[in-house]
């Protein structure tokens, strides 16, 4: 049984109290509750290196919060094979499920660095769970995330078969793990000359500039002293504040690696600060995570940005399984998967619309290109259809207009067929910046907006739903966000549309028959199968957009407009953990359907067949589905629909 060390005392109880003030599921329970938990808690060391836990023989006591350091969990399999479950450290716990069974510790628990824990008797954890629902929910929440966690890791052991020997922990490392060395920073007045040489003294790439107050207030990198520099043949005695980057992009020292290679990839920077309570303690590089992960999604983005002409990147999207293929062999979930296609297709966009204005010459006006549908969200899987407008600065001048008109119509219709050959397929319905319906000037695509929130038209729902998911891919930012500015002001107003729309939401139901069966196609070209997108995540995203769009929510992706619902109380956050839960694992299931389909050399689909998961698999994704009938029992109710 797992007593308290030697080292353990009674912990001061006003320590405890503002320590635990500041956690779920401590700091939502009356101030009385948690004066009486601090007197009855007691506070343990544990050096680096030890393992608190033995899976399957420790016979757990305590709940075990943790107060400062870290452990690692890691389970071991017949064959003695290690494999590592999760990183945990200030503020998160351990050994609550074996409490909650009644059962020995189902993993083992090991400190990566010296260790302080608060300990919670079981019999006070007991207590809490049954005096306190919210509480019970958040720890049996454990089991189910369990559940689905362990439904994950069949779809990857019996679905995607490794292909390299990965022991790459992107997803569960964290920054502050890989962030070696000193911090080094310099004053502001120091030349560049000087700058170099400590650079070159200390083998580093970067040097924050800290003011005279101690303020972190720029940061000076060797591709600055390169370009900002040598390319511009500055004077060596320039100070190096003239040539710093401003503010200093930073990341908190608890998130993983992967987060920050995407913050990375996206800012097409190489280096961030890490911060640890507003302070900065230490800098990772993309450097770093590529020594950590051996082959990296970086070597692919470089590609992108390296190339010459918008030919050579037509092979490049089909190398995106291979990176996809990597991520889930290292258990990444489904939204870290959709953002890194978002982010490498963003790129591929990026660098072919900039050849293509360099070759086609500069634009008129300013415009911007809009990403709609799946992209706009945020969403991409595999072979996604183009879903993209234009729009661009209105003008008083028609010859000005004229010669716009003429430039975008030649360069929207170069852009989609260099999409094509890149790999993007064209959109079915013709949502394309070349079609000259949806290349517009910022004034038509107002009163676009405007007529569908303040007519709706059934026939035109489709094109607000697609279109209102926009966000900016390319070009003058402002353009995008001074329309989503306007349209988070009046569709709150639309309650007629509101309305419609959320009829529209009830037309999908999941595929579940009464006794919670699958419903499959009875024939034709998908017979036995269901749809995943269309009868199952579907639901998920029109429900977030509705929503949204009624509160204002500028966001688009599903996931981060459900938590933000959550977080303006619009939505419980009981529902709103179980309808992300849902949604993660049938995306999470689509993608490996579709990369097993890749890797059979064939199309990518969404209809799969019931047959081929596992019990596990089946049980998990009708859970999933069921989630969809609270969710339009829930728009039922709040806009007054029946149940016809």
């Amino acid at each position: 049984m797992t007593q308290p060390s030697k080292n353990a005392h009674h912990a001061q109880p006003e320590m405890v109290r503002n320590f635990l003030a500041g956690f779920l599921p401590f700091k939502d329970l009356p101030a009385e509750e948690i004066d009486r938990i601090a007197k009855r808690t007691t506070i343990d060391f544990f050096p680096k290196g030890t393992l608190i836990f033995r899976q399957d023989q420790t016979d757990v006591s305590h709940l075990h919060i943790i107060q400062r350091g870290g452990v690692r969990i890691y389970i071991v399999d017949e064959d003695g094979e290690e494999t590592l479950r999760d990183y945990r450290g200030e503020g998160e716990y351990f050994g609550a499920l074996p409490i909650i069974q009644g059962g020995s510790a189902n993993l083992n628990v090991e400190t990566v660095e010296d260790t302080f824990c608060f300990l919670l008797e079981k019999s006070v954890l007991v207590e809490l769970i049954s005096h306190y629902p919210p509480v019970a929910t958040y720890f049996l929440r454990s089991m189910t995330d369990k559940l689905v966690r362990t439904a994950y890791s069949e779809l990857r052991k019996h679905k995607v078969q490794p292909k390299t020997e990965s022991a790459l922990y992107l997803f569960t490392a964290r920054v502050e793990e890989i962030a070696k060395g000193k911090l080094h920073t310099v004053a502001p007045g120091i030349t560049v000359q000087e700058a170099a040489r400590i650079m070159a003294d200390h083998h580093i790439g970067s040097l924050l500039i800290r003011d005279a107050a101690g303020k972190i207030i720029g940061i000076v990198t060797d591709k600055d002293l390169r370009t900002g520099v040598v390319a511009k043949g500055l004077d060596y005695r320039t100070p190096v504040e003239k040539i710093m980057t401003f503010p200093v992009r930073s990341i908190p020292s608890h998130a993983i690696c992967f987060d920050a290679l995407l913050r990375m990839m996206s800012a097409k920077i190489h280096h961030l600060a890490v911060e640890r309570q507003d302070e900065i303690v230490g800098m990772v590089t993309t450097h770093d995570i590529m020594l950590l992960q051996g082959t990296s999604p970086l070597y692919f983005f470089r590609e992108i940005i390296a190339q010459q002409t918008i030919e050579g990147l037509y092979p490049i999207s089909n190398k995106i399984p291979a990176v996809v293929r990597h991520l889930l062999e290292e258990g990444a979930k489904a939204n870290n998967i959709t953002r890194m296609i978002t982010v490498l297709n963003d790129h591929i966009l990026d660098r072919m619309l900039t050849l293509l204005i360099e070759k086609t010459g500069t634009p008129p006006l300013p415009f911007c290109w809009l990403l709609m549908g799946s992209e706009g969200r945020r969403e991409q899987t595999f072979r996604t259809d183009q879903d993209n407008a234009l729009i661009y600065r209105p003008t008083e001048d028609p010859e000005l207009a004229r010669e716009a008109e003429e430039y975008f119509r030649e360069f929207t219709a170069k852009a989609i067929e260099h999409l094509v050959a890149c790999g993007f397929p064209r959109c079915p319905g013709d949502i394309m910046a070349s079609n000259p319906k949806w290349r517009q000037d910022a004034v038509a695509w107002r009163r676009y907006f405007r007529n569908w929130l303040l007519v709706p038209d059934p026939r035109e729902v489709l094109h607000s739903t697609i279109f209102f998911d926009f966000r900016a891919g390319y070009g003058d930012t402002d353009l995008a966000d001074e329309l989503r500015t306007m349209l988070c002001k009046e569709a709150p107003k639309q309650e007629i549309y509101l309305y419609h729309l959320a009829k529209d939401c009830l037309t999908t139901r999941p595929p579940l028959s009464f006794f919670k069966n699958f419903i499959v196609e009875k024939d034709g070209e998908h017979k036995n199968t269901l749809d995943l997108k269309t009868r199952g995540l579907v639901p998920f995203v029109d429900f977030a957009r509705l929503y949204a769009l009624k509160y204002g929510i500028r966001e688009t992706n599903t996931p981060a407009r459900l938590l933000l619902l959550c977080e303006q109380g619009h939505m419980s956050c009981d529902l709103c953990a179980e309808t992300n839960e849902a949604y993660e694992f049938l995306m999470q299931i689509r993608l490996v359907h579709q990369m097993r389909l890749i890797e059979e050399g064939r199309q990518p689909n969404n209809h799969l067949n019931p047959a081929d998961l596992s019990d596990l698999e089946k049980q998990t994704l009708k859970e999933a589905f069921s989630v969809i009938r609270r969710l339009q029992s829930h728009i039922r109710q709040e806009f007054h629909l029946g149940d016809g």
